[in-house]
């Protein structure tokens, strides 16, 4: 006798078919899955922290909790994320940089050697640094927003105090000042791209994000430069202010809040400080932030010696300088947009550590050309540009992989990523005007030593052959 109850398994192949395409409409009505391969994102669930984001992006829709529930799987709305964070994140190096040109003035306006003028640039460097061990934590207690109006607010005022200096010493204090407040663009930016994104969809955005970090020290002192046909050096600085004052106009009606109360860490200082504690001792962030910090050192260096190297041994011009700025900045822009393709077929740790590879050979191959002059100016200039390229590769990938397991607390794990960028950066670039300036070896010399340094790091610290695609952010 036959039952009168339905049958618990498909009647035939084409209703099974039916079935499976209705819980796949099912799924997609409920999630935004990236269609590379990245993590679903719900629209309405604020996240945990351990790898499932609630997706909050600028320009969603208002939430239950007061946070801001995003729509992040359209294509207007990651080009507004773009756009919004990356000239947030251009505010660092614009403040770094963009007066590099002014040096000369700066030294005979405020009567200073060139020495003290160079350390109002260590002292930038340094602010940076103290400004993301300060403004991240605090990210991830008050919410994204509130401390990086606060902090880009701070950036107009010091800015003023910076163009309005008497002498030098007032300059310098006033840039560690301006330093600090900068920070909070960079740092904010990655703890935003983590708080809405992993996986692809978050090697992508922060292929964007360091394609800014990496090209903007680079083409900041050309702008600089075309500032001064038109004012002296307190214009830069009257510039910079005038930059801070649109980021806040971009901030308060382009950025919404992505971490909603629930998310936020709760407590005092105490619980500030100790937020930094399972983030160190995680080994393998740890081998990653030391990576980041000696390959963005290298760059720094290459900043601080190429002037000596191309306009004084050999005799470029002011213009044809700008031009091989430019030239070296083409190699990191096509990086990053390689990067994702590359990162989706191999992983972000396998391409960081092929890169890191590569940038520590080339740098070597510098040295050698640099010591014997066997290859001249164009045995300087390729293996620079090979390693300025791979910047474009290990800039996105280190805090990915460093930030895949640190979602709930991403303020702060981003800002020791940011800190150690600059305090190297601080520390190592002087070493290249500390010795001769008449050949390119002190600038191959410490560019070398960083990025063997960083291959070390890479293999013997995060050990990319042993890191699965869960710690590659849902890779």
């Amino acid at each position: 006798m036959p039952s009168s109850e339905p049958s618990s398994g498909p009647a035939t192949p084409a209703a099974g078919a039916s079935a499976t395409r209705r819980r796949r409409s099912r799924r997609n009505g409920a999630a935004t899955t990236s269609a590379s391969g990245g993590a679903p994102i719900t629209g309405d669930s604020p996240g945990d922290g351990h790898g499932r984001d609630s997706g909050e992006a600028p320009g969603g829709r208002r939430g239950r909790d007061g946070g801001d529930t995003p729509k992040v799987g359209t294509r207007r709305a990651m080009l507004r994320t773009i756009l919004v964070l990356g000239s947030l994140t251009a505010l660092g190096p614009l403040t770094i940089d963009m007066y590099l040109p002014a040096f000369p003035a700066i030294s005979d306006d405020l009567r200073a050697t060139e020495s003290l003028v160079q350390l109002t640039l260590t002292g930038t460097l340094l602010g940076v640094g103290l400004g993301q061990l300060i403004i991240g934590p605090l990210s991830d207690r008050l919410g994204r927003r509130r401390p990086l109006v606060a902090a880009v607010i701070v950036h107009v005022v010091s800015s003023v105090l910076c163009a309005l200096a008497p002498n030098i010493a007032t300059l310098g204090a006033f840039r560690v000042l301006q330093g600090m407040a900068a920070a909070a663009g960079a740092v904010v930016s990655m703890a935003v791209v983590r708080d809405m994104y992993t996986g692809l969809p978050a090697v992508r955005l922060l292929s964007r994000l360091m394609l800014v970090t990496g090209v903007a020290p680079i083409l900041a002192p050309s702008l600089g430069g075309q500032i001064l046909r038109f004012t002296d050096w307190r214009g830069v600085f009257w510039v910079l202010a005038l930059i801070g004052l649109l980021l806040v106009v971009v901030v308060v009606f382009g950025l919404r809040e992505t971490l909603p109360p629930q998310r936020r860490r709760q407590g005092g200082i105490r619980e500030v400080v100790r937020a930094y504690g399972p983030v160190i001792r995680d080994r393998m962030f740890v081998g990653l932030m030391c990576t980041g910090g000696l390959m963005m050192a290298s760059l720094f260096s290459y900043i601080a010696g190429s002037s000596f190297v191309f306009q004084g041994v050999y005799g470029l011009s002011e213009q044809e300088y700008g031009v091989m700025f430019g030239i070296n900045a083409v190699g990191l822009i096509v990086a990053t947009q390689i990067n994702p393709r590359l990162v989706r077929r191999y992983g972000p740790h396998w391409v960081l550590g092929t890169a890191v590879l590569v940038a520590a050979t080339a740098c070597l191959v510098l040295l050698a050309m640099a010591i014997t002059d066997a290859g001249g100016f164009v045995g300087v200039v390729i293996p620079l540009f090979v390693m300025l390229s791979m910047l474009g590769f290990t800039m996105p990938n280190v805090p990915v992989l460093a930030l895949a397991k640190h979602g709930a607390a991403a303020g702060t794990a981003a800002s020791l990523l940011g800190a150690m960028n600059f305090g190297v950066a601080a520390v190592v670039a002087p070493l290249v005007g500390a010795f001769d300036t008449s050949s390119a070896v002190p600038m191959a010399a410490v560019m070398s030593a960083t990025t063997v340094i960083a291959v070390v790091a890479v293999y013997a610290i995060v050990r990319p052959h042993r890191v699965d695609r869960h710690s590659s952010g849902g890779l």
